[in-house]
């Protein structure tokens, strides 16, 4: 198929978000013929819980924990800011593509994730067989300050002690006047709206966006919560198409888990 004929050519999109989600996203984006330029709204800041986050990753290295859990790469980061380390012992279990993957990169074994087919909190705890045998298990998870603590819940629903932190926050960050002029201008004809707080973002930092650029929220809740911040986007028929492809492309690329902030 050449340039010419692959569905996202002639699109220039803006991919909201950098690391290994990014890096996942823009090469799928390119492969169906889209230009992409990578430009986060949104960053990670230190956890209001730090005393928490400390006293939590000592007793990890201490070898406390049988199980440490995740379901955003930025967890990899964290450890990595304050030099912390994940003893052999302690098992990982994970939530997403782009978080298994930062998780192995940074020289892990991931001992569990979801089916490929419901790669979701839920999906982890239905394929996790170590916390449905009767033992009490220790677990430590991290998670994000807009993430649902729906793991925590299942497993002390089943009993296991579990030590949940707040391990960052997230915060949005105004592109530069470049990328502002860029969008602005149309000559970034695409905005890849890929969480609620990205829709956000998008709305406030764009409010006035070309009536040709396409806005592809991935997710109905992403959609809804950009549309109640005050986004706009109704696309003709060609636009619609493109629009498809470009969420269909995301979609098929990264698992929807990831797509949380």
């Amino acid at each position: 198929m050449s340039a010419e004929q692959k569905p996202l050519s002639g699109l220039r999109v803006l991919v909201p978000r950098g690391g290994t989600w990014g890096e996942l996203v823009a090469q799928a984006l390119r492969e169906q013929g889209a230009n992409t330029v990578t430009a986060p709204l949104v960053d990670f800041a230190h956890t209001s819980e730090e005393d928490r986050l400390v006293e939590a990753l000592r007793r990890l290295e201490e070898g406390y924990y049988d199980w440490i859990t995740a379901t955003s790469a930025t967890v990899v980061d964290v450890l990595a800011h304050h030099e912390a380390k994940i003893p052999e012992k302690t098992r990982v279990a994970v939530v997403g593509e782009a978080t298994a993957q930062a998780f192995i990169e940074a020289g892990y074994q991931v001992s569990r994730t979801p089916e490929r087919e419901n790669n979701t909190t839920e999906g982890l705890l239905q394929v996790w067989p170590e916390i449905d045998e009767g033992k009490v298990l220790k677990v430590l998870t991290l998670r994000s300050d807009v993430a649902k603590p729906v793991l925590t819940s299942g497993l002390i629903d089943r009993g296991h002690d579990v030590t949940q932190v707040v391990a960052f926050r997230t915060i949005g960050v105004p592109v530069s006047a470049h990328i502002r002029e860029d969008v602005e201008s149309g000559r970034i004809n695409a905005l890849l709206v890929a969480s609620a707080r990205i829709g956000r973002e998008v709305a406030t930092q764009f409010p006035v966006l070309p009536p040709d650029t396409i806005v592809a929220c991935v997710g109905l809740h992403t959609h809804e919560e950009a549309v109640a911040a005050g986004l706009k986007h109704s696309p003709s028929g060609a636009q619609l198409e493109q629009k498809r492809a470009l969420i269909e492309t995301v979609e098929s690329s990264i698992d929807q888990s990831d797509m949380l902030d």
